[in-house]
């Protein structure tokens, strides 16, 4: 497949599990040692991993840098590390534990002076921007605020300052296993049909991930539907 695959895993207390919608109040254990579940996706010929610190975004400051120490030092995987990160002291933390790019939602609404200054810094390349939207606002702060910002006109003002990799997660989806938003990555990518897309909730199972290549979107997320045995390698492999 040309789509980009990259499994998930999302750490509250060490612990990979999964949320729905973004409620912490429901959050499943899916395995008790992240390190191991990363082992499991680089065996089966996965080479990037997208990880995030769900304490840090609660607590708006990364608290699972060790975790992702261990992630980076014991596997080959390349990883995205988002959750968490607001000021330079953990942007540094993220790349000096081994994340390959980092995801920044929150501070691209909250400060944006700052993240066009870390995207000056760091390059586009290592950098994703994080656009999670309810109701067409973009979502901050672990999705427990919605700001004022509209996706599309948020997207624009990134991309003209040189944002190259986008992960949007239409927040309604998310851990739901009803499909993904693909009519709203579509409307994205004929706005800036050269953008690195990540498309991310509410994947279903195989079918879906072959839709969302159908539809031209460059990559997708995954995680529910990965852990409750729902996506099927050998579909994918063509």
């Amino acid at each position: 497949m040309k789509i980009e695959l990259i499994p998930a895993i999302d750490i509250i207390e060490g612990k990979c599990v999964r949320l729905t919608k973004g409620d912490y109040a429901q959050k499943k254990i899916y395995n008790e040692d992240p390190i191991a579940q990363a082992k499991e996706f680089e065996l089966l010929g996965f080479k990037r991993l997208h990880v995030v610190d769900l304490d840090g975004a609660k607590s708006k400051h990364i608290v699972n840098e060790q975790v992702l120490d261990q992630l980076t030092s014991t596997t080959h995987l390349s990883v995205d590390f988002g959750g968490g990160i607001k000021t330079n002291e953990d942007i540094e933390k993220a790349f000096s534990a081994g994340a390959k790019m980092v995801t920044i939602g929150s501070v691209a609404v909250t400060a944006p002076e700052l993240f066009i200054s870390w995207l000056h810094q760091y390059g586009s390349d290592r950098m994703i921007l994080g656009a999670d939207v309810r109701s067409g606002k973009v979502s901050i702060n672990g999705w427990k605020e919605d700001s004022n910002e509209n996706l599309l006109p948020f997207l624009k003002r990134y991309v003209d300052a040189g944002v190259r990799n986008v992960l949007c997660t239409d927040i309604s989806k998310d851990g739901t296993l009803q499909g993904p938003a693909i009519d709203l990555y579509k409307e994205i990518m004929d706005c800036y049909p050269n953008l690195h897309l990540i498309a991310s909730g509410g994947i279903s199972g195989s079918n879906d991930i072959i839709s969302l290549e159908e539809a031209g979107i460059p990559a997708v997320v995954f995680g529910k539907a990965w852990y409750e045995g729902k996506i099927d390698l050998n579909l994918l492999k063509r």
